[in-house]
């Protein structure tokens, strides 16, 4: 367990953001391996991992319930030094992540199909999308596991542990990604299929190795199947801090769904092109987004021990470093877009919409970087409800004029890059204002209650 409450801000981001920076740099690595070799099969492929990925974010639903969940009530529990408590919470979420990973294990193979021929029409992109599901489901299920341990510890503030093991665990997905899909040294290539059953075989790795470290290492909280009976308290607990929080992602999956199936009437060409630049996309916020993680659990514990001024000062730093790491992004996708694109397909179609995507698209990196920090700070107030209101906002500014769009005879997938963007900065606006409003409602002003001295928090800032 590492005390958070104590020494310079900045300097405790820093230490916990650079772990997960690195897990994610390898993490980013990953995905460029897999688009690489996956892009190499042709536009139906990649639109069809496209397609399936997409699906991850209804896993990232589920999974955010517990992470965020998980890790903020067990960040509170370690502000008040209250171990028996932090257990609980840590053994009531393995609990239900294991019941949960099994029931998406079996809906997943159940519900593959209808999802796919919903957001396309095209044949060859819905069977690449199958393919890679029916392998890639092991892993979906156990993501579960992987994230309640994770983000346990990530409450206690130890992250460096969790992000080796991520780090291993990706590494054996680059290695086993061309051995797979290429049948690099077996002569047996599985295609698109291959890249799904090597995401599998690292996460199932990942999850030993995580368990074997728990056996041998940890101390504050620890596995007891005895605390696995249902305890209504602590299951609410969870639920109430990660339902919304998980509600954002699940809107965002509609979100992503939506535009698939606007775009499918240009073809499998666009849907690739769309698929590839979001991954790029993603794979560019990793960094930005491992300081804004850090971020909960700095906070969450300054606010479990009632220390308020340094909660506010965890946002102003989280807010000013992420929100830089972005504007470097976005210089680097206005001026070097193709360069980010050509070298993963060959289809010229392709890298255009890709390319023209990332290039319009970066304008809302800024504003992201607002809605991360703003979302993480929610989740160390114990209360993610905001964070859903805000996303409820951007899918509903978008959803309306989107449709109406796609009426027109006019209708060309730009519009759709240039609302995304102007929803974006809708959303860091509401996030913004409604963090403010948190603030005011469960913050004493300085000098009241139990917040300590401000000059004296001040040395200890700069120190």
């Amino acid at each position: 367990m590492k005390d958070l409450t104590q020494g310079s801000i900045p300097k405790h981001l820093i230490a916990m953001a650079i772990p997960m920076m690195v897990g994610m740099f390898v993490q980013t690595l990953y995905f460029l391996v897999d688009l690489y070799f996956v892009g190499k099969l042709g536009g139906a492929a990649l639109a069809g991992l496209s397609l399936a990925g997409n699906a991850m974010f209804l896993i990232f639903a589920l999974t955010q319930i517990l992470n965020v969940g998980t890790a903020a009530a067990i960040s509170h529990a370690v502000g008040r030094k209250d171990k028996i408590d932090a257990n609980l919470i840590f053994n009531q979420s393995m609990m239900a992540s294991s019941i949960v990973g099994i029931i998406v294990c079996i809906a997943g193979y159940f519900g593959a199909s209808s999802y796919l021929n919903m957001v396309s029409q095209d044949l060859d992109t819905v069977g690449a999308g199958l393919s890679y599901l029916n392998w890639f489901i092991p892993c979906m299920a156990l993501q579960f596991v992987m994230v309640s341990i994770s983000a346990a510890l990530r409450g206690t503030g130890v992250v460096k542990p969790t992000m080796l093991v991520q780090m291993i665990s990706i590494i054996i997905n680059i290695i086993l990604s061309p051995i797979l899909i290429e049948g690099w040294g077996t002569g047996y290539a599985m295609g698109i299929a291959g890249a799904g059953f090597a995401s599998s075989i690292s996460v199932v790795c990942a999850v030993i190795i995580l368990c074997f470290y728990f056996k041998k290492s940890e101390k504050y909280i620890s596995v007891d199947f005895s605390l696995w009976r249902p305890n209504t308290a602590s299951l609410k607990k969870i639920s109430s801090i990660g339902l919304p929080a998980g509600g954002e992602f699940f809107l965002m999956f509609i979100y992503m769904g939506m535009i698939y199936w606007l775009i499918q009437r240009f073809g499998a060409d666009a849907q690739a092109g769309f698929g590839l630049g979001s991954r790029i996309m993603q794979s560019l916020f990793l960094p930005a987004m491992a300081l804004a993680f850090a971020a909960p659990a700095v906070a969450g514990q300054n606010f479990g021990a009632e220390k308020f001024i340094r909660v506010r000062e965890t946002f102003k730093w989280s807010a000013i470093l992420t929100c830089s790491l972005m504007l470097i992004l976005t210089l680097v996708c206005l001026y070097q877009a193709e360069f980010l694109v050509k070298g993963f397909v060959d289809e010229p179609e392709v890298v255009l919409i890709s390319a023209v995507f990332l290039q319009m698209i970066c304008w809302n990196f800024i504003p992201s970087g607002l809605v991360f920090t703003c979302s993480g700070m929610f989740q160390s107030l114990g209360n993610t409800w905001p964070a859903l209101i805000s996303t409820g906002t951007r899918l509903i500014s978008f959803a309306v004029p989107a449709l109406w769009l796609s009426q027109q005879s006019d209708f060309t997938i730009e519009n759709l890059w240039h609302l995304s963007v102007i929803t974006v900065c809708i959303q860091a606006a509401v996030s913004f204002y409604l963090l403010r409003r948190e603030f005011r409602l469960r913050l004493p002003k300085e000098g009241e209650g139990n917040e300590i001295d401000l000059e004296a928090e001040k040395v200890n800032i700069m120190t």
